[in-house]
């Protein structure tokens, strides 16, 4: 039994009857209505899939309770029924919103064939509305995930370059999410439901990124055996991503440049050039304007590439948004592998702080993913990180130090601090020296000169005590 609710909307009474009866027959909940105004009335009750309605009607017309229906429920199908005579105007109420009409005498046959096709398109136009959901939720300028300054002031105005057509430079270090930018930008536009078509400009041997970005005719060159669709028709009326746009043959560069300033297309091998509409995003991890000063980028088209520049910062320059990172993959993560109940202590935290992260976003993802998959017990330990990230030194923050308003004496806190070591490990100085990340040498040269001995010893401060 189908959940698809219809409501019936005919001042003919029999008529109503025979067609409720069918429908329920074929599974659907049905009810009726004898004019234009009680369906309004019911539909502001209930929610209705489906309406059925005839064209004419005493009172209020087929054609009226459409718009009514379009404005105050645009979620719900409508169907016309009309005489046979009159297929004009269901034709007409077709184009003013109507999904379809149904001939008087009503068959069965049809009756039901029209009401499925109509409640098929729902389920499409549903599964649209749900997928462009999941795309603002994945693409939104607002999960990209931090919150340093830096990056807030780089999605304020990448948000406002979504709303226009100009053309975007990204630039930033490998890992960076460079892409994801460039993704928040195109389903934040008006092209949001055009297409999105990515091209790696590094990955493709330079002899075939031409044919590759315009296509080819067939018989363009050796191995043409067909005509090929290139990536920039297939971006008609959407964005074309141009990722890492710096190691682009520079006899390219000149009909990219082309392409921004006339919309036109070199086809291989095609007698005339065609038109597309598109926006274009380039990203790059080099310095195209030092590139464009030694004559390796064309400068012309770098200063067209460049109109709205956003600069991604690496992860080492906005630390403070590790936390969020890695309780975000963290979560992400854990569930992909099947790891639901595996839990991250709040102490290792610093660890992932106070590390540089050479390959940035990326690799902080990796490094969590390595950890969910080897971890193992139901907390992440210690030993789980890698090596390089143990070797860390957590940052001072942990120790939770209160720095007082009239100001404090760096030597008093590092004598401090030797004193708690030597303590902690019952004066042992070669722990108490690696837990300080020092040599013993240099520990032994700090006592002496805060004048450090243990309690109970007469002998020098550079003496070694064994707990053993």
């Amino acid at each position: 039994m189908t959940s698809r609710r219809i409501l019936v909307v005919d001042d003919d009474e029999s008529l109503r009857r025979v067609t409720q009866v069918q429908l329920e027959q074929a599974g659907y909940r049905v009810a009726t209505a004898p004019s234009g105004p009680d369906a309004l009335r019911m539909m502001g009750e209930s929610p209705y899939d489906l309406v059925i309605t005839d064209l004419r009607m005493p009172g209020m017309s087929g054609i009226e309770l459409l718009n009514r229906i379009r404005s105050e429920h645009p979620g719900t199908a409508v169907v016309m029924f009309t005489a046979f005579g009159s297929v004009d105007s269901a034709v007409e109420a077709m184009r003013a919103g109507a999904y379809d009409y149904i001939t008087k005498p009503v068959h069965p046959e049809q009756l039901t064939l029209v009401v499925k096709r109509s409640l098929d398109h729902l389920n499409l136009l549903e599964e649209v509305r749900l997928l462009r959901s999941s795309l603002d939720d994945k693409y939104g300028f607002e999960n990209i995930i931090g919150h340093s300054t830096s990056l807030l002031y780089l999605l304020d105005m990448a948000a406002r370059a979504s709303q226009t057509d100009a053309t975007v430079l990204i630039q930033g270090e490998t890992g960076t999410g460079k892409e994801l930018l460039a993704k928040a930008v195109h389903f934040n536009s008006k092209r949001r439901e055009r297409p999105f078509v990515t091209i790696n400009c590094g990955a493709i041997p330079k002899d075939l990124l031409e044919s590759e970005l315009f296509g080819h005719v067939k018989g363009s060159f050796t191995g043409a055996i067909a005509h090929k669709k290139g990536k920039v028709e297939s971006a008609d009326g959407g964005t074309l991503f141009l990722d890492e746009i710096g190691e682009m043959p520079l006899e390219l560069q000149v009909k990219v440049l082309r392409l921004i300033q006339q919309g036109e297309i070199e086809k291989v091998g095609a007698p005339e050039p065609g038109r597309v509409d598109i926006r274009v995003i380039a990203a790059t991890h080099r310095n195209l304007l030092a590139m464009a000063e030694d004559g390796a980028f064309r400068e012309d088209l770098y200063y067209r590439l460049s109109v709205i520049p956003l600069e991604l910062p690496p992860l080492r320059e906005r630390l403070d948004d590790v936390p969020e990172l890695l309780g975000h993959f963290f979560e992400k993560l854990r569930r992909k592998h099947g790891r639901a109940n595996l839990s991250l202590p709040a102490v290792l935290a610093p660890y992932f702080v106070n590390y540089r992260w050479p390959g940035n976003i990326r690799e902080l993802e990796n490094i969590v993913e390595r950890i969910i998959v080897l971890a193992r017990g139901t907390e992440v330990a210690l030993e789980d990180l890698p090596e390089f990230l143990r070797h860390e030194r957590p940052i001072v923050e942990t120790l939770n130090l209160d720095l007082p308003s009239q100001g404090i004496s760096l030597e008093a806190i590092e004598k401090e601090l030797i004193l708690r070591a030597l303590v902690r490990f019952q004066w042992n100085q070669t722990h108490a020296a690696r837990y300080l990340d020092v040599s013993r040498k240099a520990l032994m040269y700090r006592m002496e000169k805060h004048g450090i001995r243990r309690p109970d010893s007469t002998g020098a401060a550079g003496e070694e005590s064994d707990p053993s």
